[in-house]
């Protein structure tokens, strides 16, 4: 049980923490509002110590179902529409069968946690059941814009909910298992070594690879500007909503180069258009994502003899040799098109080679021992910036130099410094 006042976005609110209730209540501004939201806070305290509610107010008059609706259809063009249809599907099958008919003030944060807690014990992965919350808090929080609310009692789920790994299951192919793989690709189904081989070398999802054309390769500058994605059969921005470019090596680029003479020869000689898509079907169109998927890529891993992955575990191959091959992370990242350099250390940062046993070794050595300088990444430094003698006279040393030691390193005392000003006339 909790009752505070305290000054929140230039007024004076009264918060009440009460058996898993969290409500709020505006009292005023200055000093006035500061002396009635104290003594409001003490008669609330005094209510809620007799068993009597804190506040005597009505429902917002909205039911949850209702307000889901009206929110689906605000978001609809600010979302993704994978996004959205994943908002409709937590709705329906999660969150109103456990809250359908409820007022939207009367989703208090325990009713919060039992729609969390029902989830996992009906076996949802943690990670399941923080997107159906978050889902829920987003809902909410366009109730608290909206003025019906006014607080989100579903924000900070991570609070209640079990700590989720940052380091989600991947299963990279070895250097070996995928030249093994192209191996069995072009003597198995050599239309599809094009595509196989774009997969490993550029770490482009599946949908981008489908959605892949002809003018996004650039053969001059070796790279593909990777602007659209097909994903539930809409093309659409890449994941990140950004393009991004990623660079070809000498070996892709001559195969997608022999690959497009193949397909304006068969044109010309059927006297149509070669298609625009790269990697098509026999007709020209997409390719079926879930045939390539369950028939060709793991029927293709299976005839090479390989441990069957998943489709997705191509573009970890990518990126894990990349970096076991020592490459920079940020390289990796921008490849990769991750939203920032965190994304790839949290997926990849245990095959960085970043054990530098030689660094520990050195403080085995004898005190007596000095080891030699170990190059730096920071940009060198004059001498003075490292050690600079105590000095009498500042005009012993070049004006800028006695200056910058008292700024950097602060030799000098107070004293020191104004008499080396006076010396300099100021």
């Amino acid at each position: 049980m909790g009752v505070t006042a305290r000054e929140w976005k230039g007024a004076w609110w009264v918060f009440v923490n009460h058996q898993g209730q969290r409500k709020a209540k505006r009292v005023g501004v200055g000093e006035d509002g500061k002396k009635a939201a104290r003594q409001v806070a003490q008669q609330l305290q005094a209510r809620l110590a007799l068993g009597q509610p804190a506040f005597q107010e009505g429902k917002a008059g909205v039911k949850l179902e209702e307000y889901a609706e009206t929110w689906l259809e605000r978001i609809q063009h600010s979302r993704k529409h994978t996004t959205h249809d994943g908002y409709r599907k937590m709705l329906d099958r999660d969150i109103l069968p456990h809250l359908r008919g409820a007022d939207l003030k009367d989703i208090t944060r325990e009713k919060v946690k039992a729609l969390a807690f029902e989830g996992l014990k009906k076996e949802q992965s943690p990670k399941t059941v923080q997107n159906i919350v978050r889902c829920l808090s987003s809902l909410l929080s366009h109730a608290v814009e909206d003025g019906l609310l006014i607080v989100n009692p579903a924000l900070r789920p991570g609070k209640f909910l079990p700590k989720i790994s940052k380091r989600r299951s991947i299963n990279p192919l070895t250097r070996e298992d995928v030249a093994t793989f192209l191996k069995t690709v072009k003597a198995k189904a050599s239309r599809y070594f094009p595509l196989f081989l774009c997969a490993v070398r550029t770490g482009l999802r599946m949908g981008e690879l489908l959605a892949l054309q002809w003018e996004d390769l650039d053969f001059h500058g070796r790279f593909i500007q990777v602007s659209r994605s097909y994903t539930h059969w809409r093309i659409t921005t890449p994941k990140s909503g950004e393009s991004r470019r990623v660079d070809m090596s000498l070996e892709l680029t001559q195969t997608l180069k022999d690959l497009l003479l193949e397909r304006q020869v068969e044109a010309r000689a059927n006297g149509t258009e070669a298609p625009r898509w790269v990697f098509c079907n026999e007709n020209g169109g997409l390719l079926h994502p879930h045939n390539l998927r369950d028939r060709v890529f793991y029927g293709l891993l299976k005839k090479a003899g390989l441990r069957q992955v998943r489709f997705h575990d191509l573009r970890h191959t990518f990126a894990s040799l990349l970096l076991q091959q020592g490459e920079s992370p940020v390289y990796v990242k921008e490849q990769m098109g991750h939203s920032s350099i965190q994304v790839t250390v949290d997926l990849y940062g245990y095959l960085i080679p970043g054990g530098n046993k030689q660094a520990v070794d050195r403080l085995d050595q004898p005190v007596n021992v000095v080891a030699a300088p170990q190059p730096s990444a920071t940009q060198a430094q004059p001498a003075w910036y490292a050690w600079t003698p105590r000095v009498s006279k500042p005009s012993e040393f070049p004006e800028d130099t006695w200056q910058a030691d008292i700024l950097a390193n602060g030799r000098m005392g107070r004293k020191t410094a104004r008499r080396g000003g006076r010396e300099q006339g100021e």
